[in-house]
């Protein structure tokens, strides 16, 4: 479009103005229900999950939960080495902590390592 041409530019703005007015009036049609609240929206699905608990049978029922610390136990640990070469396993050489068990490796051979 040249700056010059007037009758141009006076038929593009009104283009322009008349897409903006059809959008405006399709707007209601196609994006409306964001003008909802949410509690309308959600207000029919809390109708809906009102249902009658049923008593399931003893076998069935779940039990509580019980605690971790009752199965695991946390002891602190043993004060941070002052080189970098004590910081390789410093905390499995203490036997206090427990952190190596008894327990066998099976190699996908068929050997057997028991490790004590």
């Amino acid at each position: 479009m040249e700056p010059g041409n007037f009758i141009a530019q006076d038929n593009y703005w009104k283009k322009h103005v008349e897409k903006e007015e059809d959008a405006a009036k399709r707007w209601a049609e196609k994006w409306g229900f964001l003008k909802t609240s949410p509690e309308e929206l959600i207000g029919d699905e809390k109708k809906e999950d009102a249902k009658p608990k049923l008593q399931l049978p003893d076998h069935l029922q779940i039990r509580p939960v019980t605690p971790v610390e009752k199965y695991i136990k946390v002891l602190p640990s043993p004060p941070v080495p002052k080189t970098t070469q004590g910081f390789i396993g410093w905390r499995s050489g203490v036997p206090a902590l427990a952190l190596e068990h008894n327990f066998q490796i099976q190699s996908s051979k068929g050997a057997v390592c028991s490790m004590k």
